[in-house]
């Protein structure tokens, strides 16, 4: 392909993103998939509009933000978007391999069984969500039918509600906008990984469009017994309904069944190292498994009022069917390496969300002021069972079974029964109100103003007692920032927000008479930062924050089941992110984050102690992450990926240090015609030992070996 042809793909591909409404966008002609060189890239003069602006590794606007339809380099937050390109040309297929490109956010273990992240020294498994809309249960999240991932970093309150004290995660779906698709990607490789994808659109008529995304996958892992098999189905359709209206229906199907897998133990304050234990399964294989369905059904209405007004409202009903079981690691190593513990439980998990949001913008002028107005409503209803059971082994009667850590994985039988925990029936009525003035000053001046109001009613009945808990929380979330522009492709920023965590915790599942007179989680966060446009296609950004989490719960110890909300942690840190084209031919995302997160006020975690000035537990106090793209000729490209963090502590109470942590990925990418593309993705290129992840000190991950996949992906 010659230079003009690769200059004209290009900037057709980034106008096919911003250019008009969904209507006009069903009309532009759709480039071939895949010229590696995309040279000479000049978008000058092209008009921005839409909610999305995207080319190659780098998108310049998101409404995710501020719920308005902004460019990123006037948004005071540091926010990184992996767009659809990356996801592909690394190929990842879960959430949390796709974010460890990101700085500033780390990968948690979660378990085994779900998707969980460490953001800015702040761990969450529930601050996820999928187009602004909460998707906070416990599972592994697909990204078969993801056009990008959005990393909001810092306090989101005054956008999401609860939670996101340290950032959030929120997947913005494919959907149907009239463009012809035909694309398949069959995919295989080492462990016996076999997957399937596909991606079908086109219109129906000039005011109709849809839209199916769907996937199977069955696979083994780098661990021993480690299996998974996945399906998952997202038909989408668009109805223009008028110049002004624009409605948008999903429905998402996904199944995920898997070896639930705690890792490793330790010994002497490491990783338990006696032999190569980068397979071997400490637990039971039989009897440890994740199994969840999710029925997740949206419909999104877009209309313009006479008056100017744009009203955006969302109606989301989601069902998951959620349980898991794990026999796994229950201690360390003894000295002599002779002898260590198993435990287990499991936990049956289901929930049901109705979600309403309906966000309203207009845009007007008070003198020379420029005014983007918006305000909202968000009303909530989710309910569920939290119902665990310990297991109790056949051979001692007892909830832990001594093993010998040289011949880990054990077949006794075990019977689970209630033993205490959770076993509760709960609900949670939510009503919200939000509203935020976004005012330009003049072309080189900015601010941005909100305040979010929640309301909780939350109550939990115990099942076993027939004795429900009740507490009621209203919150007022503020967020203020303003932008500084002093030439157009520069910004200054800074930032001040505020989040709240209620007192039944991330997922709520249950509220104790202790809990329910304990006071929320607040988390604070002063922010500056800078953002340059070095051209249309390479944004290069920085930021400087300071983020206080307070009322962190220690265990009161003259009342047994209550809690002293003395505890509390800072995190400083330092961030820098680049991503897009360097030159035609050179892509790259990624990034540095400096992070010192401490302890400044002692707590509890579980039975555990954290004390003041320890480090926060999987936060490095330094990574970098970088991913390239190196385009040989128009039909050949590389990538070649790397991450290196210093060393983190498995726990907060840092008695078990994890190494530091460097490793190579490689792709390779060949246009074999117009419509197909091969690939091949090396994971651990050099095949390093290395410890990917933790919960706590004795369910520790070791990294995956080299790890070779290949794709082809066909468009027709």
């Amino acid at each position: 392909m010659t230079k003009s042809a690769a200059h004209a793909r290009a900037t057709l591909l980034l106008a096919t993103t911003v250019l008009g409404s969904t209507a006009s966008l069903a009309q532009q002609p759709v480039p071939p998939e895949g010229d590696l060189a995309l040279a000479a890239i000049d978008v000058a003069g092209l008009k921005a509009g839409g909610r999305s602006e995207t080319v190659g590794y780098l998108t310049r606007r998101t409404a995710s933000a501020t719920r308005t339809d902004t460019p990123l380099i006037d948004t005071p937050q540091a926010v990184t978007v992996v767009t659809r390109e990356q996801i592909r040309d690394q190929g990842f297929q879960s959430l949390n391999e796709a974010i460890r490109y990101v700085p500033g956010v780390i990968p948690h273990q979660g378990e085994g069984n779900r998707d969980d992240v460490v953001i800015r020294g702040q761990r969450s498994n529930a601050d996820f969500y999928v187009n602004g809309v909460r998707d906070d249960v416990q599972y592994f999240r697909d990204l078969y039918n993801i056009e990008r991932i959005e990393v909001l970093k810092g306090p989101n309150a005054m956008i999401f509600g609860r939670g996101g004290g340290g950032g959030v995660i929120n997947r913005v779906l494919k959907e149907a906008d009239g463009v012809p698709i035909r694309e398949i990607v069959a995919q295989g490789g080492a462990f016996d990984n076999k997957r399937l994808a596909v991606d079908l659109g086109d219109r129906l008529s000039d005011s109709a469009f849809f839209r199916l995304n769907g996937v199977v996958e069955e696979t083994g892992t780098y661990r021993d017994f480690g299996h998974l098999r996945r399906y998952g189905v997202n038909p989408t359709g668009t109805l223009v309904l008028g110049p002004e209206t624009t409605l948008k229906l999903s429905y998402e199907y996904f199944h995920d069944d898997r070896v639930t897998d705690r890792g490793i133990p330790s010994q002497f304050g490491r990783p338990y190292r006696y032999r190569d234990n980068t397979r071997t399964f400490f637990g039971n294989p039989d009897l440890s498994y994740a199994r969840v369905d999710a029925h997740i059904a949206t419909a999104t209405l877009d209309h313009r009022f006479e008056s100017g007004v744009q009203w955006h409202g969302q109606l989301r009903v989601a069902d998951y069917d959620k349980f898991y079981q794990n026999v796994f690691p229950g201690s360390a190593v003894n000295a002599a390496g002779t002898s260590m513990t198993l435990s287990a439980y499991n936990n049956a998990t289901p929930r049901t969300n109705y979600f309403s949001q309906n966000d309203f913008t207009y845009k007007f002028a008070t003198g020379p002021l420029a005014h983007t107005l918006l305000g909202g409503f968000e009303l909530g209803y989710q309910t569920g069972l939290a119902f665990r059971q310990d297991g109790f082994f056949s051979t001692t009667g007892q909830t832990s079974l001594v093993v010998n850590p040289l011949s880990p994985t054990s077949r006794v039988p075990v019977t689970f029964r209630y033993n205490g925990g959770n076993n509760s029936r709960y609900d949670l009525g939510l009503a919200a109100a939000y509203i935020q003035d976004q005012i330009e000053i003049s072309p080189h001046l900015q601010l941005i103003g909100g305040l979010r109001y929640d309301h909780f009613d939350f109550a939990a009945t115990d099942r076993g007692k027939q004795v429900t808990t009740a507490r009621i929380d209203d919150l007022v979330s503020p967020r203020a920032g303003f932008v500084v522009k002093p030439w157009e492709n520069l910004a200054f920023y800074g930032s001040y927000s505020v989040s709240y965590l209620p007192s039944a915790g991330d997922q709520f599942s249950s509220l104790t008479p202790g809990l329910s007179i304990a006071v929320p989680e607040r988390f604070e966060n002063r922010e500056i930062g800078a953002k340059w446009d070095v051209s249309p296609v390479l944004q290069l950004t920085a930021a400087l924050y300071d983020l206080d989490r307070y009322n962190q719960r220690f265990a009161d110890p003259n009342r047994p089941g209550y809690f002293l909300t003395t505890g509390q942690t800072n995190t400083k840190g330092a961030e820098i992110g680049a991503n897009g084209f360097i030159t035609d031919w050179w892509q790259i995302a990624g990034g540095y984050a400096f992070t010192d997160a401490r302890v400044v006020n002692g707590f509890s975690s579980g039975s555990t102690a954290i004390r003041a000035g320890n480090t926060v537990a999987l936060v490095p106090f330094n990574a970098i992450t970088l991913w390239n793209k190196f385009a040989i000729t128009p039909e050949l490209a590389v990538g070649i990926g790397v991450i290196n963090q210093t060393h983190t502590f498995a726990s907060s109470d840092n008695s078990v240090r994890l190494p530091s942590v460097t490793r190579f990925d490689l792709g390779l990418f060949y246009q074999v015609s117009e419509g197909v593309r091969a690939q091949v993705n090396i994971e651990n290129l050099f095949d390093r030992r290395y410890i990917s992840t933790a919960d706590a000190n004795n369910n520790i991950t070791p990294g995956a070996s080299r790890t070779v996949r290949v794709q082809v992906i066909a468009r027709f």
